[in-house]
């Protein structure tokens, strides 16, 4: 008969917790560079799951277990790379302009454009200071020449060097999320078992509720920040802003951030009324505040709410501090971390109440 390993004791238990408690340490510092892009390829994994849980279902795997995680991940490669590429072609498109306005500025002065005295408030003030430094050629020369061509070269390399880092975490998020999706179903029955071991029934609740809560900010600031940006987009088109589709673009990612989008439209009716356009100034500005007004205050705590349980200003304060402490990370990290942290207290709560409404009230003689 085969002998039976020995019960450990406490020592070969401390052991083992030190033990397992410093590999995990040197894990996480060894992949701490690489931790954002894998916890991006998470967050993707779980917002695209149920689409591609129904195709899975129509093509089993088996000789489809290589497409179907290759198609999604380069649907997902092109809906990121698509509208930097388009935004790097219009800036370089303009970039020619933009060179031959500063060399205009430098030779001859650049005259005030006819909106700036139209601005509202300090339409006066921005017209003086205007033909003061740049309508003339030697002042518009002079500031010019304040700008430290050494410290813009700086600059330039910094957001290069930050860019090229990005594309890097970018690439390793996608190849994270290849084999996520391959062998999805394989690790959540891990995360499971793991999960099961080391808290009990509340380890698979707590997984649930954080992936409700992924889901839920999803659907409630990137799908909602979308359609912000489109229905704003088409707004300003009617309404005569420069580059509407563009505006629309960058008011959908400002949406996406609380009070994030009323900049962006504020901006564009500023422009309108520089233009001497008030009533498609007023327009713009009145559609922004009742789309955002409908938006933050109706649709996000329906979708984000009620996904993670949470009152809309504890997800609101997950948001602003997530993004705070994480970047855009922390727009998906904040909310899930609040939704696990609520669903913990609530559970704790209820079981040490428990006892004390379960046992009746002593008798008095």
């Amino acid at each position: 008969m085969p002998t039976q390993e020995p019960h450990p004791g406490r020592p070969q238990i401390a052991a083992r917790v030190l033990l397992a408690t410093a590999l995990l340490a040197l894990g996480i510092w060894t992949l701490w560079e690489f931790l954002p892009a894998l916890v991006w390829a998470g967050i993707i994994a779980i917002a695209i799951g149920p689409a591609y849980r129904v195709l899975e279902t129509r093509f089993p795997p088996g000789k489809h277990n290589l497409l179907l995680p290759s198609v999604f991940t380069a649907l997902v490669a092109l809906v990121f790379i698509a509208p930097l590429a388009f935004a790097g072609l219009r800036v370089a498109r303009e970039w020619h302009i933009i060179v031959h306005i500063l060399t205009d500025a430098r030779q001859s002065g650049l005259p005030a454009p006819d909106w700036v005295p139209h601005l509202p408030w300090v339409g006066d003030q921005a017209l003086a200071w205007w033909n003061e430094h740049l309508a003339d050629k030697d002042s518009a020369a002079e500031l010019l020449q304040r700008i430290d061509r050494v410290q813009l070269l700086g600059t330039s390399r910094a957001i290069g060097a930050g860019l090229a880092r990005r594309a890097i975490q970018f690439g390793f998020s996608l190849m994270t999320l290849f084999f996520l999706l391959k062998d999805g179903d394989a690790l959540a029955a891990q995360m499971r078992r793991a999960s099961a071991r080391a808290l009990g029934p509340s380890g698979e609740r707590l997984g649930e509720q954080v992936i409700a809560s992924v889901h839920g900010t999803v659907n409630g600031l990137v799908l909602v920040g979308l359609a912000e940006g489109v229905l704003l987009g088409i707004i300003y088109a009617f309404a005569g802003v420069p580059h509407p589709a563009i505006f629309g673009a960058i008011t959908a990612v400002a949406a996406m951030i609380p009070m994030g989008a009323p900049l962006v439209f504020g901006l564009a009716a500023l422009i309108l009324l520089g233009q001497g356009a008030q009533g498609a100034a007023i327009v713009v500005l009145a559609s922004g505040m009742i789309v955002t007004f409908v938006a933050d205050h109706f649709v996000r705590p329906v979708l984000i709410g009620g996904a993670t349980k949470l009152p809309f200003l504890w997800v609101l304060f997950g948001i602003l501090g997530g993004v705070a402490t994480w970047g855009l990370l922390g727009l998906f990290l904040g909310p899930a971390v609040m939704a696990a942290l609520i669903m913990l207290w609530r559970e704790w709560t209820a079981e040490a109440e428990a006892p004390a409404e379960a046992s009746p009230p002593a008798e008095v003689d």
